[in-house]
């Protein structure tokens, strides 16, 4: 392969369990994996040329019946499938972290404290929202750990619980921290 896009494992691996239209990797992209990866039209669909090109997937076209509109399906080759394989093989990751609330806080002595405080309430807000969200995902995968599948994914939604968890104890000391400042 000519570039080394992390995209392109993604799409690999949501086309690993079934085909998928460029549209249903986008919504699998927004659903199951957006806690920890983001995904956008723009980078799927020059990903998904590519890896055809190199013969990592297949397209196959098929009409649907109740619009009759052209449906496009992507699939994994086996030289896809090894692809992945080899990529997961390899212990070196890249594993970033950006946050814009912190590049924010960072920064944030050239304001008036209360707008950082505002910003982690804010963040708090948000993290206590998508907790709640894994947490129902925790619980419904934990029903299912004898599905091979289903492990991997369970150990991925339980390190986002651990994590948000983490944040949340973070926020709470953060804006102790900062209710003590006086400008």
């Amino acid at each position: 392969m000519a570039k080394e896009r992390k995209i392109d494992r993604v799409i690999l691996g949501l086309l690993s369990h079934e085909p998928l239209t460029g549209y249903d990797i986008k919504k699998r992209i927004d659903t199951s994996i957006r806690f920890f990866w983001k995904g956008s039209f723009g980078s799927i669909y020059p990903a998904l040329s590519d890896m055809e090109k190199n013969g990592l997937i297949t397209r196959s076209e098929h009409k649907e019946e109740e619009n009759n509109r052209e449906r496009i399906e992507y699939s994994i080759t086996q030289m896809g499938r090894e692809f992945l394989v080899d990529w997961i093989k390899t212990t070196q990751a890249t594993n970033e972290l950006k946050y814009e609330t912190l590049l924010k806080l960072f920064f944030g002595g050239v304001a008036d404290h209360r707008i950082s405080l505002r910003n982690i309430e804010s963040f708090e807000a948000n993290v206590r929202s998508e907790l709640e969200i894994l947490k129902g995902y925790k619980e419904n995968l934990s029903k299912c750990l004898e599905d091979k599948d289903h492990v991997y994914f369970y150990l991925t939604v339980a390190f986002g619980v651990e994590t948000y968890e983490g944040y949340l104890r973070w926020c709470q000391m953060a804006k102790e921290t900062l209710e003590k400042i006086e400008d």
